[in-house]
């Protein structure tokens, strides 16, 4: 008897079946500025613009003090034009196309790294200039030209630039110099506050600085991860439109067809449960290294299933040590091998994983012809090594505990019990 010729006419395309396109699936970012420090820089020279409104009242009650009103106006004018110039450097232009923006941040605190500097310069310069439009009586016991409040901006851009321990060096340098132009080096802080309320300026803001990139960080990671999941979820719903119906549609007909399409049949059908797994692997976000010596038990047994192996996982990971999550899958390996070899034609094995507050337990069980008694201590005797040590010795390496159940005709079921602070080692 011959084998039926396939005739069959070629499978139709399946209903509702599309190309694969990619389609991004977070919003661009264009016209969005992803620089964490761009808020505090704009409201720092809005504050710079205040203090410098505060610097020019004080100028205008105190220059009929100076013993040179027109060079202190000089000052002044000097003081304005690098307020609105360094205002300008510092807050940043309009925010390129998504494609320039990462050039153009760098950019951006290469220069604010350049007008930071030069600001430390331009106060203290400003400030050392009181001593040449007023006498020693007024400048020791008075704010300097600029005003105590517009040297803030010095520090608070260099706490901005650099964190809090340049917030605080810049707080440092400024008081120092503050100090010495007014001849009034003590540590007589009730008296002058300035030493104290420029450096804690500039721990505050460093580390609101510092608090703002972190959480920048965290924020590009979640959302990250978000579009990775919302891709994964798309292809699989794709993949689950396409591809799965094609190869069931294939192990189906083939199935019915017989013969040499019944080989084509079984093929399609392993590979369209190794794609569900896969698929369900990837839209549930589990990885199998988790990173460290951590490892996420449940992929390492999913990637046993087959056409003849059903594998049941919990939803969460599994998380174990490295080196005991690598032996239990190793067992699993080792006991569904025993099943294909032994087990019989047609049989069929189903892996069980439970998570438990102390321990693991992974049941192995198969429907297939049993294991008669005195058959494994009998093999022991022969040398055969199977199941004594790559089974119970990798279990009892673990510090857990293995318990079979089996008879002729019953199947064979194996639990395995293991703690979850075991590290796999001897």
């Amino acid at each position: 008897m011959t084998e039926p010729e396939l005739t069959e006419p070629a499978l139709p395309e399946p209903a509702g079946r599309r190309r694969l396109h990619y389609r991004p699936t977070v919003r661009a970012a264009s016209g969005v500025d992803t620089d964490p420090d761009a808020p505090l820089w704009r409201a720092a020279q809005a504050f710079r613009l205040v203090t410098l409104i505060y610097a020019i009242s004080y100028q205008f009650a105190s220059v009929s003090n100076y013993t040179n009103s027109r060079l202190s106006w000089f000052f002044v004018a000097l003081m304005a034009v690098w307020t609105g110039a360094s205002a300008v450097m510092l807050a940043g232009g309009k925010v390129p196309h998504t494609g320039q923006l990462e050039r153009q941040i760098v950019r951006g605190r290469r220069i604010r790294t350049y007008v930071v500097l030069t600001d430390q310069v331009v106060v203290i310069a400003l400030m050392a200039s009181t001593r040449l439009v007023s006498d020693q009586g007024w400048y020791q016991n008075h704010q300097t030209l600029p005003t105590t409040l517009w040297a803030t901006n010095a520090v608070i851009s260099a706490a901005i630039l650099g964190g809090p321990w340049l917030g605080i060096a810049s707080g440092v340098l400024i008081s120092s110099a503050s100090a010495i132009i007014r001849d009034q080096i003590n540590l007589d802080l009730w008296r002058d506050a300035t030493a104290p309320v420029l450096v804690s300026v500039g721990l505050a803001l460093g580390l609101a600085t510092t608090t703002a990139r972190r959480a920048h960080r965290q924020l590009e990671q979640a959302v990250r991860l978000i579009a990775a999941t919302e891709e994964r979820e798309r292809l699989a719903r794709e993949v689950h439109d396409g591809v799965l119906q094609v190869l069931a549609m294939v192990r189906r007909r083939g199935a019915e067809l017989g013969g040499g399409a019944a080989e084509l049949a079984e093929l399609a059908g392993e590979q369209e449960v190794a794609l569900r797994m896969l698929i369900s692997e990837q839209s549930s976000g589990v990885t199998a290294d988790i990173g460290g010596q951590s490892v996420d038990l449940a992929p390492l047994l999913t990637t046993q299933a087959s056409t003849t192996v059903s594998v049941s996982t919990p939803a969460h990971p599994v998380v174990l040590g490295r080196d005991c999550a690598i032996e239990l899958a190793a067992i699993v390996d080792n006991a569904l091998s025993n099943t294909a070899l032994h087990a019989g034609p047609g049989a069929k094995a189903y892996v069980l994983l439970e998570d438990l507050p102390g321990e693991v337990i992974v049941s192995i069980r198969d429907d297939g012809v049993g294991i008669p008694e005195g058959r494994l201590a009998a093999a022991e005797a022969e040398g055969r090594m199977g199941v004594s040590k790559s089974i119970l010795g990798r279990v009892a390496a673990l510090g857990g505990s293995a318990t079979l159940h089996t008879g002729p005709g019953e199947g064979t079921e194996w639990e395995i019990n293991v703690p979850k602070g075991s590290s796999g080692s001897d």
